[in-house]
């Protein structure tokens, strides 16, 4: 298996988002509490240095959730991994994606998450692919749009490869690994 990585999108200009989102996030929510959600495993990157940035109080917790396994498309189906350890009751959340796609995940996981009572919820992603979306969801806060490209670097991989890229990449991949 061979890939060639390209950046899309810069260490630099990836890190200026961040920072104007947590700016944002912490004017929207001035004199509250926020509750991050972090979608693993590629959230994981993000919801640190978003909460770096932001400036009121912050607690996290983790859910993993999986349409894809190890292939570059979604399979469609759902599955939660890991569910959160707390409660989200009438609490201040914000669900933090990596990439939001097909929007499926998303569609699926809204629902669960607004059955549990939380004062508000919100979500905020690094990513958007628009011309992928089969199901629409409401992105409050957004870093970058992109093309229909496969990504990875900064939480997201291929394979379970290139997370720690410090830049988005896209993956040029091999006629034969695609199929």
């Amino acid at each position: 298996m061979s890939e060639k990585i390209s950046v899309l999108i810069s260490e630099d200009t990836v890190n200026k988002k961040i920072k104007e989102l947590g700016e944002q996030i912490s004017r929207d929510y001035a004199g509250k509490q926020i509750h991050l959600i972090c979608i693993l495993k590629g959230g994981a990157f993000f919801a640190c240095e978003l909460a770096k940035r932001i400036s009121i109080p912050v607690s996290i917790d983790f859910m993993q959730v999986s349409s894809y396994e190890n292939s570059t498309t979604s399979s469609g189906i759902v599955r939660i991994k890991k569910d959160l350890d707390e409660s989200l009751e009438d609490k201040e959340v914000l669900i933090v994606e990596d990439i939001i796609d097909t929007g499926n995940t998303l569609h699926y996981l809204i629902p669960v998450l607004h059955a549990r009572k939380p004062s508000s919820l919100k979500l905020c992603a690094l990513l958007n692919k628009p011309d992928r979306r089969q199901k629409e969801v409401e992105i409050s806060y957004l870093g970058f749009d992109i093309p229909d490209e496969f990504v990875v670097g900064y939480g997201l991989d291929y394979a379970q490869k290139y997370r720690n890229l410090p830049y988005i990449g896209v993956v040029e991949l091999d006629k034969d690994d695609t199929e």
